[in-house]
């Protein structure tokens, strides 16, 4: 088994407010989570108005649909007209299955 998790650092250039910005958030967590089977979540930068974290996470058994996917979520949110994503982070994470 296979876990897979994107750490994505997005700006909002033109926030005004924490409320605006977690507008703008949970449409952009909302579109990930419509085209994609991923957990998404903001996982930093929550009391920040121009800057977020989010971290998406997939469970697979194949690395590169994995990594394809993720890919693909960052062109997703790097595409976003409110959001710049100024960094981003993939990682694995392997679990051997347990005989018996």
């Amino acid at each position: 088994m296979l876990v897979a998790v994107l750490l994505a650092d997005l700006l909002f250039p033109d926030a005004a407010s924490l409320k605006d910005k977690r507008r703008r958030l949970t449409g952009l967590t909302g579109r990930i989570r419509s085209a994609f089977p991923v957990s998404v979540a903001e996982v930093a930068f929550q009391d920040l108005w121009q800057r977020g974290r989010i971290g998406v996470a997939l469970v697979s058994t194949d690395a590169r649909l994995a990594q394809s996917m993720l890919d693909r979520i960052s062109d997703l949110v790097g595409r976003d007209g409110e959001v710049e994503l100024t960094s981003r982070r993939i990682e694995f994470l392997r679990f051997e299955e347990e005989e018996g």
